[in-house]
């Protein structure tokens, strides 16, 4: 069953833009925690050339990352519901703070690799907790918080490895501090205009999010998820050492591939949805995501530089799809929700990493970019074999009713 639902985007520019401060307080925040992410993108080949490192041991940064991030997303829930999304937040980004600015004085790669675990830790505080924060304090319903929340990453993404490249030229180490400056910016932001907001009514337990995976719906939404991040962290943590190019060149490659992402998240995903219903342009997604994956493995280097940015619209499609899925496939509070979608996913982006170096010293550079196709197919069979759980259940956008037709009115279920 397919829903109607509006397109907030048809609704006025005030469906997203109209937001309170505190809102807009937390989607900066969460703009530079995503900066966090692909802000070493471009600064990779250098922190291997200035610490001394290989390949395989640099990508050790994003698997401490995303591997405490995954675990951390079972505490988010268990730490909000015990001190408030606010003093959550904040504690988030003070971990942020610290953590970013220790990696910058990191003198190895097991340093600066543990210190990104802390940073991890941080991330998935504020990052879980401000997308529940935002998506119950945005103005326009959760449709208008969800894309306001996906413009944030996109935004982020883009902007990181702008940063990374334009400090990292200078040093690998002035990203980190860069973005440890940002991050206090934001935690007086976030102390400013946020008031506290209210806890669950219920403390929420540490085994809460795995329960809500029990639910059929989630579970394949979170399986898809974990199958089709694996080939997103292939591209993100792999691809700079694939093109070999410098951090300004690297760095401008990446921002188009996150201009991308944030367009086709926010502007052109929503209309997919209203046109072919989400289950569609997942599919049809992934499965283009697979072949472009194999052109950046087996397409010279503009080819590669090609599909590098282009994965970017695709990207920007999946993740406003899968957002919207995660939050509204099953009846589990959202951020109980989100945490176990995320604590399952963020392992993919742990798994990525370390595995494509280590598979390309096995074998050979395009393998990797096969084994993420073939995830990313995975991803993409999962959807359709699972489409009578997620299509019944989840917040749908339709195509348009035939003229004379009643719209069907959602279920609790339904709504995200």
């Amino acid at each position: 069953m397919t829903v109607h639902q509006p397109d907030p985007l048809d609704q006025g520019a005030g469906a997203i833009l109209r937001q309170p401060g505190a809102v807009w307080a937390t989607a900066s925040a969460a703009v530079v925690a995503f900066m966090g992410i692909g802000l070493v993108d471009p600064i990779l080949p250098s922190i291997a050339t200035g610490l001394d490192a290989s390949p395989s041991q640099v990508s050790l940064l994003f698997t401490s990352y995303f591997l405490i991030t995954a675990l951390a997303m079972l505490l988010t829930g268990f730490v909000s519901s015990r001190i408030g999304p606010r003093r959550t937040l904040l504690l988030g980004l003070a971990l942020v703070v610290v953590f970013a600015a220790l990696s910058g004085g990191s003198q190895s790669v097991p340093e600066l690799v543990g210190f990104r675990a802390g940073w991890g830790l941080g991330n998935a505080l504020f990052v879980s907790t401000s997308l529940a924060v935002i998506v119950g304090a945005a103005s326009g319903g959760s449709a208008a918080a969800i894309l306001l929340y996906e413009s944030a990453l996109g935004l982020g993404m883009a902007c990181g490895p702008l940063l990374g490249a334009l400090l990292g030229d200078l040093s690998w180490r002035y990203p980190f501090f860069g973005t440890a400056a940002l991050m206090a910016l934001g935690f007086l932001a976030i102390s400013v205009f946020l008031k506290e907001q209210p806890r669950p009514a219920r403390r929420v337990s540490l085994a809460d999010p795995l329960r809500a995976l029990g639910h059929r719906g989630l579970a394949a939404t979170s399986a898809a998820a974990f199958l089709y991040n694996y080939a997103f962290f292939t591209v993100l943590a792999f691809t700079p050492f694939v093109l070999r190019m410098s951090p300004y060149r690297s760095g401008a490659v990446f921002f188009a591939w996150g201009v991308l992402l944030a367009v086709f998240s926010v502007l052109i995903a929503p209309r997919l949805q209203e046109r072919l219903g989400s289950l569609r342009v997942l599919t049809l997604s992934l499965v283009l995501l697979a072949a472009d994956l194999l052109l950046i493995g087996y397409g010279g280097h503009t080819a590669a530089i090609a599909g590098t940015v282009l994965s970017g619209a695709l990207i920007g499609v999946n993740n406003t799809v899968f957002t919207e899925l995660a939050l509204g496939v099953s009846d589990a509070p959202r951020p109980v929700a989100s945490a176990g979608y995320n604590f399952v996913r963020w392992f993919a982006a742990a798994a990525a990493p370390f595995l494509a170096p280590r598979v390309e010293e096995w074998t050979n550079a395009r393998m990797p970019f096969v084994i993420a196709a073939v995830t990313a197919l995975l991803g993409a069979t999962v959807v359709r074999l699972r489409s009578a759980d997620l299509d019944r259940l989840a917040h749908e956008k339709a195509a348009p009713h035939p003229a004379g037709s009643t719209p069907a009115t959602p279920t609790p279920a339904t709504r995200s």
